[in-house]
């Protein structure tokens, strides 16, 4: 998918250069880095589709510089979103987003997935146990295929072999019964992922594609299951995103632009 568009100024941060754009159409301040991985479309899209409510805690698996928890903030006020970042550069970022943003009850900790803390639930408040809702863009090209020369480009891009499972596992262990896990993931994905959700007792599962444009083939999906559910699985119509022109669709305007829930069942 393509990645969002920033502004031509650059400033230093930690020796790297970074671009200073927006989301949402110009709702949030976003800065992340000119180099490397780029934010693209997934953690606005994942965002939009979580169904969290104000008062709930959401994990994002993997936020990078803390695009997706933004967006979901922005729609619901008065979350507590955690991130999990393995970069501490990015980690670093990350926090500075969302405190150029006033989003004082976003914070991200250092985390490498799949692995997580010997004790996971140490970043939750006291007491808490369990998360309302944790979503995540997994590495999902083949482990074999061409690596990229950017370090970090190529561990956001690349799962490990095996590794899809454990991603799984993981994000999941944290959540509570009726909660929702969503994942961004290549639509040939589709079959072994949903069979490991279904495997960690995520059910419920909704098959969302995203058409690149009328009658192109999906090549992104989003994947969401609910923990504890014994609901089938269904697909949805999906969301045409761009027009034959190139200009998205009105309902993906709504969403990335005026920042709009993405309901993933009609």
């Amino acid at each position: 998918m393509q990645s969002l568009s920033s502004s031509s100024s650059f400033i230093h941060h930690k020796s790297k250069k970074t671009s200073d754009g927006t989301l949402l159409g110009g709702k949030i301040f976003y800065r992340q880095y000119q180099e490397g991985y780029r934010t693209a479309l997934e953690p606005i899209l994942m965002a939009a589709s979580i169904p969290a409510k104000p008062g709930q805690t959401i994990i994002e698996g993997g936020c990078g510089a803390g695009a997706g928890l933004m967006c979901l903030n922005y729609r619901v006020p008065n979350i507590t979103g955690i991130g999990f970042e393995q970069n501490p550069k990015m980690l670093t970022l990350a926090n500075e987003n969302f405190q150029l943003n006033h989003m004082n009850r976003l914070k991200v900790v250092e985390v490498s997935l799949p692995k997580l803390p010997k004790r996971p639930f140490d970043f939750l408040s006291k007491g808490q146990e369990h998360v309302d809702h944790v979503f995540a863009n997994p590495p999902w090209h083949a482990h074999n295929s061409f690596p990229s020369p950017d370090l970090q480009k190529d561990l956001a891009k690349r799962l490990p072999k095996d590794c899809l499972a454990e991603w799984i596992y993981a994000l999941s262990r944290p959540l509570r019964q009726g909660g929702t896990l969503t994942l961004a993931l290549s639509a040939s994905l589709y079959v072994e992922a949903s069979a490991i959700m279904n495997q960690y007792k995520l059910g419920s599962i909704v098959l969302f594609p995203l058409w690149p444009k009328l009658n192109r083939s999906s090549r992104i999906i989003l994947l969401q299951g609910r923990m504890g559910s014994t609901g089938g699985s269904q697909i949805s119509p999906g969301m045409i995103l761009h027009n034959e022109n190139g200009d998205f669709t009105t309902q993906a305007n709504h969403i990335l632009r005026d920042g709009q829930m993405l309901c993933l069942l009609p």
